[in-house]
């Protein structure tokens, strides 16, 4: 039986989503190994990658399921209760056998997490702040980034893809008691993808990049920034299929 769960975890808890070779902490190598503790041998699926720092409320996997074990419910308890404590199955069902978390996926989307104040200790892990910011002017031009855009000079360097071209359907900003809340929805996004387009929104929002600097990089005219926002305040946060 093919089964589809969704899944959240506290990515700073991790070196990333997928298996590696230079280190076991990874949310992969954790639900392989409460996949073999009640008794199931599978090859597990991810609908994508996050990297380092970055939380997930609704990543999505799939994985199959031997035919003795036909109760979902008990089979997410059980699971749960051997996971590492970071990592939550939220829900567990059957899905068509072709069914798959990565290629059947139509768009993703994800969310950044802007601290309006400085954030406490217990804070940092989970957004991002930034002083003297222009929200006004990231909100402003927070959508010269939908449509579809070779986003060649908006991926982290040495990304293993056959094409840059990605579209993004929908951005947003908007405010969440002491947040303000960037998302990104689209088609599919390229490694480190949506951290650079917030380092160059940011630097929008301090006044250190113009708009027209923004659309050139975007046409791949020439390439303004390339550093990276921090991880922590970046969250996948929904897959629809």
């Amino acid at each position: 039986m093919r089964i589809k769960a969704v899944i959240s975890y506290d990515g700073s808890r991790f070196d990333g989503f997928q298996i590696q070779k230079h280190t076991t902490n990874t949310v992969m190598h954790h639900l392989y190994n409460a996949l073999h503790r009640v008794g199931i041998e599978s090859k597990i699926v991810g609908s994508g990658r996050t990297d380092k720092g970055v939380h997930a409320t609704a990543q999505v996997i799939h994985f199959d399921l031997p035919s003795y074990w036909s109760d979902l419910e008990r089979l997410q308890t059980r699971l749960n209760n051997t996971l590492h404590p970071y990592i939550h199955i939220k829900r567990v069902v059957s899905a068509p056998n072709d069914f798959h978390a990565r290629y059947s996926a139509k768009r993703r989307a994800y969310r950044y997490l802007l601290k309006k104040s400085k954030p406490s200790v217990f804070e940092n892990a989970y957004v991002h702040y930034v002083s003297n910011l222009d929200i006004e002017t990231i909100k402003k031009n927070i959508s010269l980034f939908e449509g579809q855009h070779d986003f060649a000079y908006f991926m982290k360097t040495g990304s293993d893809t056959k094409s840059s071209l990605r579209r993004i359907f929908k951005t947003a900003l908007y405010e969440k008691d002491d947040l303000y809340v960037l998302y990104f929805e689209g088609d599919g996004f390229l490694r480190a993808q949506i951290r650079l387009i917030m380092d160059a929104l940011i630097k929008l929002g301090k006044g250190e990049l113009k708009p027209e600097q923004i659309i050139d990089q975007l046409a791949c005219k020439e390439r303004y920034t390339s550093t990276l926002a921090p991880p922590n305040g970046l969250y996948l946060c929904k897959i629809i299929y």
